[in-house]
């Protein structure tokens, strides 16, 4: 059984990622905490990550040093395809896909 975690989601204009490349606003990442980037050990995996029901696939590009162990930061577009900007923060469960 794949480990689910449970956390909030949000939103960071992206560029160049601690895992080495540059990323866009429509690409599909994530940034983990620090405690998870774990020195880039998680660099390029899959998480998936729900919310109300839907469903989206992203990339490990990078490290969230604001976010507590199980948030998550995603790029505008991802957080988008979950729900509007204008919501600032999102509770969210994922797994390592």
């Amino acid at each position: 059984m794949v480990a689910a975690y449970s956390g909030d989601a949000t939103y960071y204009y992206t560029g160049l990622g601690a895992c080495g490349a540059e990323s866009k606003d429509t690409d599909y990442i994530v940034a983990l905490s620090t405690e998870l980037y774990d020195n880039g050990a998680h660099c390029w995996q899959h998480l998936t990550v729900t919310y109300e029901g839907k469903s989206i696939d992203v990339t490990v590009v990078d490290e969230c040093e604001g976010c507590s162990t199980y948030d998550i930061d995603l790029s505008p577009s991802a957080f988008s395809a979950l729900a509007p900007e204008s919501a600032g923060r999102i509770p969210v469960q994922w797994t390592y896909a």
